[in-house]
């Protein structure tokens, strides 16, 4: 009798427990741990796939430096891949797919003002960039062409202003900055600044600089010697009314009234990555400006002012 009572005690747990595993066939939730595991494994390959890419074609930033030959050259930024917003990007997919990768710029450690007073010729060789300075101190009748052309291919310069030609001409002064150019000092006579004292050359400044915010509320950062003559005493007393001196990559020699079409191809010949191309208000730059600009266009590099030559910023493909 007891041992019936045993028997059928264990055939009725057997029964229960049975009936337990058809209606809970998981009890310990393994099939969810393992959707879980492979969900995680399949996340993991997406970032491995995005952080493999990452390591082959991140850019390391470029310091500022002075080089021998063009001294003072800005830095540039670097551009790597941003792990996880490029994978949020594609994640609804999980798959790999490189139009959805995000990037970042990360800045150099070494910037443009971090380095000794050097004048500067040119902007970072590594950025498809090249900009026209246009020292104004005469040819008036030949702005508004410039102007033009300027406009009409969507063109921002750097004008860089004599003093005493703003000081005769506002009407002019006020009309290039109004177009939306930048303007940059260029002493206020002319003068040859190898042969002036260091006050002479803080003077002729000072009031370049005077007579430009009096006249378009703007005070100029970047300065540009009469000439190109300077020496380590003229580019001191620049940086002490905060203005890095700015020299030229490329020479229009405009002002010897060159054939225009010989000017354009000898200058669009010469340009490369942070070219910076010097031109007056003359002739010959009145009549190939505009094609300056679309040769240089063609040739796939950006133009832009001194500033955004200067910039650390970086040019993206498009």
């Amino acid at each position: 009798m007891k041992k019936t009572i045993i028997f059928s005690l264990f055939f009725i747990g057997f029964v229960v427990f049975s009936l337990e595993v058809i209606t809970n066939p998981d009890p310990d939730n393994t099939v969810q741990t393992v959707r879980v595991t492979t969900t995680n494994a399949e996340k993991e390959s997406l970032i491995e796939q995005i952080q493999s890419y990452a390591d082959q074609h991140n850019i390391e930033p470029i310091d500022a430096k002075v080089d021998r030959v063009w001294k003072a050259i800005p830095g540039y930024n670097g551009l790597v891949v941003d792990i996880d917003e490029s994978y949020l990007n594609m994640k609804k997919d999980d798959s790999f797919d490189e139009k959805k990768l995000v990037y970042s710029e990360v800045p150099p450690q070494i910037h443009l003002s971090d380095l000794p007073p050097s004048p500067i010729y040119k902007g970072n060789p590594e950025k498809p960039m090249v900009a026209l300075l246009i020292n104004v101190a005469w040819g008036n009748e030949f702005i508004p062409p410039i102007l033009r052309a300027l406009e009409n291919n969507q063109v921002k310069a750097t004008f860089f202003f004599d003093g005493s030609w703003v000081k005769k001409n506002p009407v002019l002064a006020v009309m290039i900055y109004k177009e939306g150019h930048e303007i940059g000092n260029h002493a206020y006579s002319h003068p040859d600044l190898v042969k002036k004292s260091p006050n002479e050359t803080m003077e002729e400044l000072q009031k370049t600089n005077a007579v430009i915010e009096e006249t378009i509320d703007v005070k100029p950062k970047w300065f540009a010697p009469p000439s190109g003559s300077f020496n380590q005493e003229t580019i001191l007393t620049a940086r002490k009314l905060d203005m890095l001196t700015i020299l030229w990559t490329v020479d229009t020699v405009d002002w010897r009234n060159p054939p225009s079409s010989e000017m354009v191809k000898r200058v669009v010949s010469e340009v490369s990555d942070g070219s910076m191309i010097l031109m007056h208000p003359t002739s010959p730059t009145a009549e190939g400006l505009e094609q300056i600009i679309k040769e240089i266009k063609n040739k796939g590099y950006v133009l832009g002012t001194v500033t955004e030559i200067m910039s650390e910023d970086r040019i993206i493909s498009k």
